[in-house]
């Protein structure tokens, strides 16, 4: 795979994709169940596809871009679907297309290559030895479909039940929306640094006092999407499992694995009492 060009590593993920949201969709379309489970299955199978191919090339990041598409595929599938295509779930549909949108393209932008994996992959490979078969397919494929799905839930309900708008549902969205507008920020920062670099961590921008803004926007985004349909469906309160799985996977595995390789760099214990985790502020300094 090291020998496949860029172009033509786009062109082997795009059939990836295609062969796996293809799967996914005769899937739900001849699943017997609820709606919801459908969903899920289909998605879970659609997954498993990803995977199989991933082995294939020996390359667990041949599913890094799933986490973006995924939304986008099952919005635009409900959308066509919906004979009500206004109002609160017009704004869903907008928050997730530009989200998913706008993180595709920073995937494609990363992109090196079929010869390129996530560091972190990479890692558990050499961490876990015979067992990461089954770390590779549980805890980078399927858990992080598990975790968008529920994401995306809020969303899926919004255009099946057809809920009545109101003002707390357009706040959240909103606040979706600025999210993704805080990623697409922080995404740029941080190319623009690691292309002229001028020391072991960024320090400008919104990385000026936070060591991870582009992991603030992902939370909030789908906190911003679980609650505005809370506030539309009170008793669907629920649904806001998937933000909260999706808070819990950056805070207790993102965002430690990340900080722990930051820590072989000099001067980290200094980076890290200067700055907050999350939240781009200034931080007293004790």
């Amino acid at each position: 795979m090291k020998n496949i060009g860029r172009a033509w590593s786009f062109v082997i993920i795009a059939l990836v994709y295609a062969i796996a949201i293809a799967v996914g969709i005769v899937s739900y379309i001849y699943m017997p169940f609820t709606f919801w489970l459908n969903l899920l299955i289909a998605d879970i199978i659609a997954t498993v596809t990803v995977f199989i191919f991933s082995l294939i090339f020996r390359n667990a990041s041949v599913y890094d871009p799933y986490w973006s598409v995924q939304p986008i595929v099952i919005v635009i599938g409900f959308a066509i679907g919906s004979e009500n295509l206004y109002g609160v779930q017009l704004l869903a549909m907008i928050a997730v297309l530009l989200w998913g949108v706008r993180l595709t393209a920073n995937w494609a932008y990363t992109f090196y290559g079929m010869g390129y994996q996530d560091w972190r992959y990479t890692m558990l490979h050499d961490k876990t030895g015979k067992a990461y078969p089954v770390i590779n397919f549980i805890g980078i494929h399927l858990v992080p479909t598990l975790v968008v799905y529920g994401c995306v839930l809020p969303v899926v309900f919004t255009f099946v039940e057809n809920p009545t708008y109101n003002i707390g549902a357009t706040i959240f969205f909103t606040l979706s929306v600025a999210a993704t507008v805080l990623q697409a920020i922080a995404d740029i920062q941080m190319h623009r640094y690691r292309k002229n670099r001028t020391g072991p961590f960024i320090r400008n921008g919104l990385w000026k006092y936070s060591r991870h803004p582009n992991y603030l926007g992902e939370i909030l985004m789908w906190w911003g999407i679980a609650l505005s349909y809370v506030c539309i469906a009170p008793a669907r309160w629920y649904l806001i499992a998937g933000a909260v799985a999706n808070t819990l996977l950056f805070l207790c595995v993102s965002i430690p694995m990340a900080d722990k390789r930051q820590a072989r760099k000099e001067g980290f214990d200094e980076y890290k009492k200067q700055t907050r985790m999350l939240l781009p502020i200034w931080k007293k300094q004790k």
